[in-house]
């Protein structure tokens, strides 16, 4: 049975981050907030957590998995930014954007698209989120959860704790969630592509 943290939307108790975090770096795998409905969590390098989330969403290898970053300087390590890009994620981020990049040599191969090689980046504009993520230090794996069957992820931390309770390991509560899903930003070939239009403003991309 899995932990469930009662986390302050808005001030997010530092305690709570510390055990959140002692709980992924020991392999756990979470679920926690963030600007568009919730998400499941592990560490990039957890091949057994990967797996774990894999199963609770019944996905292939095929899946594009996303990099949850804290700032714009995590993102480098694993992704191929040029200029044009690293302005439009200054002036967009943080937000409601998951953006696609060529991956980099340190990324794991598990987690890039095995065909085009590429990762998707998010800095969630969410304080929760990116609470977790200061106090962890590195980027977390991350995928929304949308269970099987859904097309859009879970917003109310209670219906996921009585679904989810005995397949993660801990569940942080940030209350109620919209349902808003990010707007997808391709950055991986030449032209910058629109894959999908979501929460985040279109307008710096057009």
């Amino acid at each position: 049975m899995s932990q469930f943290f009662y986390v302050h939307p808005e001030t997010p108790q530092v305690r709570l981050m510390k055990q959140a975090v002692e709980i992924i770096k020991d392999g756990g795998v979470i679920i926690y907030p963030t600007d568009s409905g919730y998400a499941l969590g592990c560490l990039m390098d957890n091949k057994r957590a990967l797996e774990r989330i894999c199963q609770i969403r019944s996905l292939d290898k095929k899946h594009n998995f996303t990099l949850v970053c804290r700032d714009l300087s995590e993102i480098a390590n694993f992704a191929r930014v040029d200029n044009q890009a690293y302005r439009a994620l200054k002036s967009n981020t943080p937000g409601a954007y998951t953006f696609i990049f060529k991956s980099t040599k340190e990324l794991p191969k598990r987690l890039m698209n095995p065909t085009k090689r590429t990762i998707g980046i998010r800095i969630p504009d969410n304080a929760i989120a990116l609470a977790l993520l200061e106090e962890l230090g590195e980027p977390l794996m991350t995928t929304s959860l949308i269970l099987p069957g859904n097309t859009s992820a879970e917003f109310d931390p209670e219906e996921i704790r009585d679904q989810l309770e005995n397949q993660v390991d801990l569940i942080l509560n940030g209350g109620y969630l919209g349902e808003a899903p990010t707007t997808v930003v391709d950055f991986s070939d030449d032209e910058v592509i629109i894959l999908r239009e979501g929460a985040g403003d279109l307008t710096p991309f057009q």
